[in-house]
């Protein structure tokens, strides 16, 4: 069997995955906890990703501003139908080896 590799960033924090997670979680209801209007707090963040899809479809800034809202929003759909093709496969191939190591299991208790 192969030997795990060590998780650097348990190494660099000296905390586990779990644990990291949970700070995190922490972090997260602390500032949500502070902000009183949510929308515009994560509106510089929302506005810097639609501006990344209209600098991808114009990038010379040529377009009229319709159009290029209009392309942006293409772009961005097909973002994330890339991001939920590239799950779906995820899911499939991890599914798939669940079934061979259920199978395999099954075989080697004959």
């Amino acid at each position: 069997m192969a030997a795990l590799t060590p998780d650097p960033l348990t190494e660099q924090t000296g905390l586990n995955a779990a644990q990291r997670r949970l700070r995190a979680q922490i972090a997260a209801s602390e500032l949500w906890s502070r902000v009183g209007d949510p929308a515009a707090h994560t509106e510089p963040a929302r506005r810097a990703f639609l501006v990344r899809f209209e600098c991808e479809v114009d990038p010379d800034g040529t377009l009229a501003p319709a159009e290029r809202a209009r392309r942006a929003e293409h772009a961005r759909k097909a973002h994330f139908k890339r991001l939920a093709l590239a799950s779906s496969k995820a899911r499939a191939a991890k599914a798939a080896a669940r079934r061979a190591a259920k199978e395999g299991g099954a075989r080697g208790v004959a």
